[in-house]
């Protein structure tokens, strides 16, 4: 009998995301993510609902409208700069720049735009915005470890593939 996905169960999945208006790519993760289902939130709650059930092999496309998870772009999160003023490790499209306000509260800027004379960050998420189709495919399913249930996924060191780019699935 197939194991389904169900809470306490061990995941690993693969991903890309899908721009709805201009059918491109805008993300493929063949690095598999894996979490334990119902004691982790790394899945946004629609795409958690979306996977109960489902077996290895399946594969399953979610909608998401990323204005309910990110709001609008915020054009005041957009800077332009003389290039000079911006240190030489930041000087590459999609580095992340982490700024803090006067708060002290820290918000990831992406290098989105540079040339001879100006560098362009955006502190918007990439995603917001945009309405986005999730197509996940099911590799692994199986009962969690006690360790895993606590932790919320694997205990093995694996490739940070979010960077500061916090997705929604």
């Amino acid at each position: 009998m197939k194991k389904t996905i169900a809470d306490n169960k061990y995941v690993e999945l693969t991903y890309k995301i899908i721009d709805r208006k201009t059918n491109n790519i805008l993300t493929t993760v063949e690095f598999p993510l894996g979490y334990v289902h119902g004691a982790n939130e790394v899945l946004s709650p629609q795409v958690t609902a979306e996977l109960e059930g489902k077996s290895v092999g399946d594969v399953i496309e979610v909608p998401i409208d990323c204005n309910q998870l990110y709001g609008p772009r915020d054009e005041s999160l957009v800077f332009t700069d003389h290039i000079e003023n911006v240190p030489e490790e930041y000087r590459e499209i999609g580095t992340t720049i982490v700024m803090e306000n006067a708060k002290g509260e820290a918000r990831n800027f992406i290098v989105t735009r540079m040339d001879d004379q100006t560098l362009t960050v955006d502190g918007n998420n990439p995603l917001c915005g945009r309405e986005v189709i999730f197509t996940l495919e099911i590799l692994t399913v199986r009962d969690a470890t006690d360790d895993e249930i606590e932790a919320g996924g694997p205990l093995e060191a694996a490739p940070d593939i979010n960077g500061a780019l916090k997705l929604p699935i």
